[in-house]
């Protein structure tokens, strides 16, 4: 009984979607006009179904374009899941969640089909469904199970790549050596990168609620009369747009069109420096409880922090974030000791500097140019050992009890000394 509950339910979702299409073409036309009755013909049930399913090879489900790159670009875009992609550390399609908006390239004028199995039921859509060889929706479709399952597999095939991957001369290339002689063409892989769509529209949709949701307005509202807000804002200075497709950007993607061909570009210009005057580190024992304090690194530590406490899968992706993290810490500690290795020389020798005799040794280089004694503490290098050690210990105090078990634990502190023995070369520099 549910399950032909259901075939109705779906039967009906259809059905009203195609009088709906229908119902807007009849509107400016005269019921004795001749394309009156043809298109009451054409949006029949099974006639529109049929032909949508003939339609639906013009276009391609994707989440990478090439007409982005360039719109009159003829070659493959790709329909590739986050959950296939391959981790990084950095900001990417692999980064996207579950609920993710898929692109659609191929005739414009075949977008009502993608429309239509955008339809929901039940929180699946016709695509999901048809997808699944969900046999409800394969009984709603046609009584005749030969064409139904036709028509099933033609709707969810539209995430297939149509024909052979290829590029095109108008996108953009990067030859890439893969072999050993760069003078022989076969020692190279081209390399053919393609727009993230779907990336691109998730920070769109993002941009444009910081900037134009209610509660955004409301907080800025606040700040203007000093008011405190339940919500903050972000803003984007020096926003740029760029604008894809032109009057029609409908060609480019489906997505693009959505956007009203508005993508955009966020600023990438150098900061502009302003340092204080650096003074050195007096009446201190150390400067880790300093360096931790830097906005940098209390940010790169807080995210470290909340990963961990999420109890994250013990993998190849997990480890490829924390080492990234770790990584960006040793980054921020490297330029962090700098503004201290260009002081005076020898204002360590000051009776006012505590710091212990390994960070001295560290952070004042250029005094060995002038202390003999200091200068062959510093050439025998066990300072270095008590740095790593330092930062170590830095670290873990910040990051504070982690809810792990002694697995886990020893696991995490085996990969901060892997990443701290990288160290040793760039102390000794």
């Amino acid at each position: 009984m549910d399950s032909m509950l259901h075939v109705e339910e779906l039967r009906q979702l259809m059905q009203s979607f195609i009088d709906e299409r229908l119902a807007a073409k009849l509107e400016k036309l005269d019921p004795d006009d001749p394309k009156y009755q043809d298109l009451q013909l054409q949006y029949q049930f099974e006639n529109w179904v049929e032909d949508a399913a003939r339609r639906v090879g013009q276009l391609q489900v994707v989440s990478h374009t090439l007409k982005a790159i360039h719109p009159d670009a003829k070659g493959t875009s790709l329909f590739a899941p986050p959950e296939l992609l391959a981790a990084h550390p950095w900001v990417g399609s692999h980064l996207l969640e579950e609920n993710y908006a898929t692109d659609v390239v191929g005739n414009a004028a075949a977008l009502d089909v993608y429309k239509f199995l955008k339809l929901e039921y039940q929180g699946k859509t016709l695509l999901v469904r048809a997808q699944e060889q969900d046999a409800a929706l394969l009984a709603a479709l046609n009584d005749d199970a030969l064409k139904a399952q036709e028509w099933l597999d033609a709707f969810a095939s539209i995430t297939d790549n149509k024909g052979k991957v290829s590029s095109s001369t108008r996108a953009k290339q990067i030859y890439w050596l893969t072999g050993d002689d760069p003078t022989q063409n076969d020692h190279f892989h081209l390399l053919s990168p393609l727009y993230p769509s779907s990336l691109v529209h998730r920070v769109y949709q993002h941009i444009q609620r910081d900037r134009f949701s209610e509660e955004a307005k409301a907080a800025r509202q606040a700040r203007r009369d000093n008011k405190a807000s339940e919500t903050g804002y972000a803003d984007y200075p020096n926003l740029a747009v760029q604008k894809l497709g032109g009057t029609k950007p409908q060609n480019i993607s489906q997505l693009n069109s959505e956007r009203g061909g508005n993508n955009y570009l966020l600023c990438s210009l150098p900061p502009v420096w302003r340092s204080r005057e650096q003074r050195p580190p007096l009446k201190a024992d150390s400067v880790f409880p300093r360096f931790v304090r830097q906005q940098q690194s209390r940010w790169l530590l807080a995210t470290l922090r909340d990963f961990l406490l999420s109890n994250p899968p013990a993998n190849v992706r997990t480890r490829t974030r924390v080492d990234a993290y770790i990584d960006a810490l040793i980054d921020e500690m490297v330029l962090f000791s700098a503004h201290f290795q260009q002081l005076e020389p020898c204002w360590s020798a000051d009776p006012d500097c505590q710091l212990v005799e390994a960070e001295q040794l560290w952070l004042d280089p250029m005094r060995a140019e002038q202390d003999e004694d200091f200068a062959a503490r510093r050439m025998a290098g066990e300072w270095v050992k008590e740095v790593q050690h330092r930062f170590a210990n830095q670290v873990n105090k910040a990051l504070g009890k982690l809810p792990v078990g002694d697995g886990e634990h020893s696991e995490w502190m085996s990969r901060v000394n892997k990443k701290l023995n990288a160290l040793r070369e760039v102390l000794d520099d």
